[in-house]
């Protein structure tokens, strides 16, 4: 089938949405509004890979993570623990790839729905102090239809589990066949009364919609899909935005802010095109879909005399509450080989945790699933650790034992709740600027108290798992003091029911500006418990129908 023809709008004619950003939400955002029949322009900061573009070889690890763009790509960030600390130059704290399709390409692939608990877990557990925890202005089963239209549209494998949430409909592929590393996973669980169960995994095990089943190349987590069998907006969202004839992709379009007329409505989205020059596409509607940093830097930058702390931010909650979900890694060394590094990085997961005891006396809750501790390359074992488990640091019994050990390793981790805390926040860096002028995203940082004890409580449980699974040696890691770094990007636009504590209504909706709508990571409430990927698709399915909608009422 011939390659469709993108529409090439003039950016001085007005279009029906802009789009910023191309990721899990941006790809929906595109696909739902141009097959509605609207002229829609996506702008992308990165290039239009493909499949052909993804060497998988131990150095390709390089070629695939300049996508996630830092320092040295002329893109610094800062990091502070508390507003009392000074800012340090960091090469990544918010992590997150600028390319067609975003971290999705990047992405492990976990697919885990959010609870009914996790929309109104406020009201359940009561306030908790230091936080701005709150329940969600929508609820699971508000969201399940479109949870199930990602499974399908996208092509998700798995197997209900004991503990996953209703859904209206089974998963479109069965689940990824287990391999060595969980099989121990899945023992060890077992014997100490666990439930574990198929991970559900946004990677295909059988063909789905024309894409081919997974190769078990290993090359998951940190790499694009050589094959596109993981489901990615690249290869799954975007294609069919394309093919609308009424989706044009810009890509190396560098946004740096969105123009308001006196009325306070949104006209203009500004950006450097791939040469470097200004340009101003007038649109009807904006969609900010550039992840839980930059939609919050954005808003921060289109500040006016009438918008004087920043676009859709009457409320002062544009960059607070930031979410990282916190996390924990136990390694286990075995006598025979297990082979971690085959595969899907996980095939198992846990959630017998999901939600803590209260009695523990903090707030958490999470899943656990088996993974390889280097994203499954052998240089990456030996950049990443030297040697996890002590020995020789040089010469050849170094490199001996880097090669016995890695097929000999297998990590479990823990991916947990974070609470929303309004000092834990994106803002503008007064003094570094990127390299075309604009602040540095400056993050604020520093887990709560409950975020810690739940990351502790997750490595001690992991731990015994390890003991259980008959590691011969076991070492273990959770950031003690604090997280400085993520990928997952939460909460930092908030929907919510009040304008004085959200930023955008239960339909994604800027409550200050009429024609400005945002989802992606930044929508996001509570955390969930560890993997947000689906449910930030689920919800930009959801506010794509509504937009539309809203659009056909002429309410927009």
């Amino acid at each position: 089938m011939a390659e469709a023809v993108s529409p090439s709008y003039p950016t001085r004619e007005e279009v029906d949405f802009v789009i910023v950003g191309s990721g899990a939400a941006g790809g929906v955002m595109a696909k739902e509004l141009s097959t509605a029949g609207h002229s829609v322009v996506v702008l992308e900061q990165g290039p239009h890979l493909k499949a052909e573009d993804f060497h998988h070889d131990e150095w390709a690890i390089d070629q695939n993570l300049q996508h996630m763009w830092g320092r040295t790509q002329g893109y610094p960030q800062t990091f502070r623990k508390s507003e009392n600390d000074v800012a340090e130059e960091r090469e990544t704290v918010c992590g997150y790839a600028h390319n067609v399709g975003g971290s999705s390409m990047h992405y492990s692939g976990n697919f885990w729905r959010l609870r009914p608990i996790d929309f109104r877990e406020a009201s359940v557990r009561g306030t908790i102090a230091g936080t701005n925890f709150a329940d969600w202005p929508i609820s699971y089963n508000d969201l399940e239809p479109y949870y199930t239209k990602v499974d399908w549209e996208i092509g998700v494998s798995g197997l209900q589990g004991p503990w996953d949430p209703p859904r209206t409909r089974e998963y479109p592929c069965p689940p990824m066949p287990i391999k060595g590393s969980d099989v121990l996973l899945e023992r060890a669980a077992k014997s100490l009364g666990l439930n574990p169960y198929p991970a559900p995994v946004a990677i295909l095990s059988q063909p789905h919609n024309g894409r081919p089943g997974c190769i078990h190349c290993g090359f998951c987590n940190g790499f694009g899909c050589e094959v596109n069998a993981k489901s990615s907006s690249l290869v799954t969202m975007i294609p069919l935005a394309l093919a609308s004839g009424n989706c044009e992709l810009r890509t190396g379009c560098t946004v740096h802010r969105v123009n308001t007329n006196d009325k306070g409505r949104v006209t203009e989205v500004v950006y450097w095109d791939g040469d470097g020059n200004e340009q101003a596409q007038r649109v009807k509607a904006v969609v900010l879909c550039a992840n839980g940093s930059e939609t919050p830097r954005l808003l921060l930058m289109s500040e006016t005399s009438r918008f004087a702390d920043g676009l859709a931010n009457s409320s002062g909650m544009v960059g607070k509450n930031l979410m990282f979900n916190g996390y924990t890694s136990v390694a286990g060394l075995f006598d025979e080989p297990v082979n971690a590094h085959k595969s899907v990085p996980a095939t198992r997961v846990v959630h017998d945790f999901y939600e803590l005891d209260p009695a523990l006396g903090f707030y958490g809750g999470g899943g656990i699933d088996g993974r390889h501790p280097s994203r499954g390359t052998p240089l990456g074992y030996a950049l990443m650790s030297g040697s996890l488990f002590g020995g020789a640091s040089w010469g050849k019994e170094y490199k001996d034992k880097l090669a016995h050990d890695f097929a000999h390793v297998a990590a479990f981790d823990g991916h947990t709740t974070s609470l929303p805390v309004s000092s834990n926040n994106i803002s503008l860096d007064p003094e570094v600027q990127d390299k075309f002028g604009r602040p540095a995203i400056r993050t604020t940082y520093m887990d709560h108290p409950d975020d810690l004890a739940t990351m502790r409580w997750f490595m001690d449980k992991t731990t015994e798992l390890m003991e259980t699974a008959g590691a011969s040696n076991i070492v273990g890691d959770y950031p003690e003091n604090g997280q400085e770094s993520n990928v997952h990007l939460l909460g930092t636009c908030r929907m919510g029911n009040d304008s004085d504590s959200s930023v955008v209504d239960a339909s994604h909706r800027a409550h200050d500006v009429p024609n400005l709508f945002m989802c992606d990571g930044s929508s996001m409430v509570t955390s969930g418990r560890g993997q947000p990927t689906m449910t930030i698709m689920a919800m930009a399915f959801r506010a794509a129908d509504l937009i539309n909608e809203a659009a056909q009422r002429n309410e927009i």
